[in-house]
């Protein structure tokens, strides 16, 4: 017979071996590859300068960091996680349903999505209508009524632009990048045409079902709400070669630009400006990408960056209040902090100063 006292140390020993074996003493963060540089910095920052090891940080695309971020709660899911969109409701329901109840969030400042090519080639100029052409899955044909897309050079799409084969390297749909693209490029592209438009704006069955009808969508994807309908329809990207996924991996992008003088490539700006001597960003409806242009509003394709933490894990995890306190700090995001040389763009003062208190007091997110 087993004695009480050695079964007692033999729990003891169980219980403290799978303790240490879950346990972290460091920041676990995943997300977005456009937030990555920004976060690399400022946990190098972070781990030079406290008692903290330097965080771990995986680029794994903003929908697919919010997925593993959403998992759960416990020290073998990440406790914060970039994102280069706003996180969606159907992810915090997500969270909310796996036991991430209170989510911070944190805006950092705000990005633009370059169009860029080799320095080598010409500098396009485009217009979203343009891109919308380019990259669609469908876009209107002759008769209005949406077919698959049927052009082949840029030439095809805009007597302007060169006679070269239409050939995008952009990230996949995991990415924020790829989110925002859709929106603000297909999207905004879209509209330009009217029944498109009228769609979007579609509240109606009666006004729904007629614009359906009249570009030649079928009723299977019906939904009631025209601009969920608009969604389907614009935001789908061609799968005949013309738009290549090139992963998560921006400076990869970049590489294969150089390669390859004739092809464009979508990616965040930080990325345009630390490889400004290999690559240039395309003119989008009349206006350069550029600090400056971003930071006004002025160039069209621009958006906001976050990232999310876990206020379960604050306190459970060493360090992550340190580093969250680094991150809202002027040296790091403010007007001259060290982020604006990656290519950040500040937030104005009164944002920042609310994403201050709101990092200080932890407050959760609500939407």
């Amino acid at each position: 017979m087993i004695h009480k006292r050695t079964l007692l140390t033999a729990t003891l020993i169980l219980a403290t071996t799978s303790v240490t074996a879950i346990s972290r003493d460091y920041i676990s963060i995943v997300g977005s590859s456009t937030v990555y540089p920004f976060a690399t910095v400022v946990a190098e920052s972070f781990g030079k300068s406290t008692k903290y090891k330097t965080p771990k940080i995986e680029s794994t695309g903003s929908g697919g960091g919010l997925k593993l971020f959403c998992a759960g709660i416990g020290v073998e899911h990440p406790d914060i996680t970039n994102a280069s969109r706003r996180i969606k409701k159907t992810e915090v329901d997500r969270c909310t349903n796996n036991g991430v109840k209170e989510i911070i969030e944190v805006k950092i400042g705000y990005d633009g999505i370059a169009i860029a090519n080799a320095k080598a080639a010409p500098l396009f100029k485009l217009s979203r209508k343009d891109l919308y052409l380019a990259l669609a899955k469908q876009v209107p044909g002759p008769n209005g009524k949406l077919i698959d897309n049927p052009y082949k050079t840029w030439k095809n799409i805009n007597q302007a632009l060169p006679n070269t084969k239409i050939e995008v390297l952009g990230p996949p749909p995991t990415s924020g990048t790829r989110d925002a693209f859709s929106e603000l490029v297909l999207g905004a592209g879209a509209k330009t045409f009217t029944d498109l438009k009228a769609l979007h704006k579609a509240k109606s069955e009666t006004a729904v079902k007629a614009l359906m009808a009249k570009l030649g969508i079928p009723l299977s994807i019906y939904n009631k709400k025209g601009k969920k309908v608009f969604k389907a329809v614009t935001y789908s990207v061609r799968e005949d070669g013309a738009y290549i996924e090139a992963g998560e991996n921006d400076n990869l992008i970049v590489q294969k630009l150089v390669a390859n003088p004739d092809a464009l490539g979508i990616f965040g700006f930080s990325f345009l400006e630390q490889n400004g001597d290999k690559v240039q960003g395309s003119i989008i409806d009349g206006v350069a990408p550029a600090f400056e242009s971003i930071a006004d509003g002025s160039y069209p394709v621009s958006r906001p960056l976050f990232f999310y933490v876990k206020k379960a894990h604050v306190g459970k995890i060493p360090g992550i209040k340190g580093y969250l306190a680094e991150f809202a700090s002027n040296k790091a995001w403010g007007n001259e902090g060290y982020l604006t040389d990656k290519g950040l763009i500040p937030m104005p003062k009164q944002e920042r100063s609310q994403f201050v208190s709101d990092v200080k007091n932890l407050k959760p997110l609500s939407m």
